[in-house]
């Protein structure tokens, strides 16, 4: 299930397909304890489709909308790469200066 399906859904129906994966998962966890399943990576398939669902229905509460095509997308600032004790000891160093020419 792709994302921009479920976009495309109601909330109403972003729920009511969670707990049908939810009610399917149960069963096929139940039956994994009793017997060999015919397709055991259904149960990842599953879980990773109701992850995904419940993210997009977040995303819907909380008022978050898909960015436009045409739209660019906003700058991001490169983080440094910290590896090591003396890499942490100077970015330590770095932010220190940084904080006490603030003050």
């Amino acid at each position: 299930m792709l994302a921009k399906d479920i976009r495309e859904m109601s909330e109403a129906d972003i729920n009511a397909r969670v707990a049908e994966l939810e009610r399917e998962r149960f069963n096929l966890r139940i039956a994994s304890g009793t017997r060999t399943l015919d397709d055991p990576l259904r149960l990842r398939v599953i879980r990773r489709d109701v992850a995904r669902l419940k993210t997009v229905l977040r995303e819907k509460i909380i008022g978050i909308a898909e960015a436009k095509a045409g739209e660019a997308e906003p700058t991001r600032v490169k983080a440094r790469r910290v590896t090591g004790r003396r890499g942490r000891k100077a970015a330590t160093a770095i932010n220190r200066a940084k904080r006490s020419k603030r003050a």
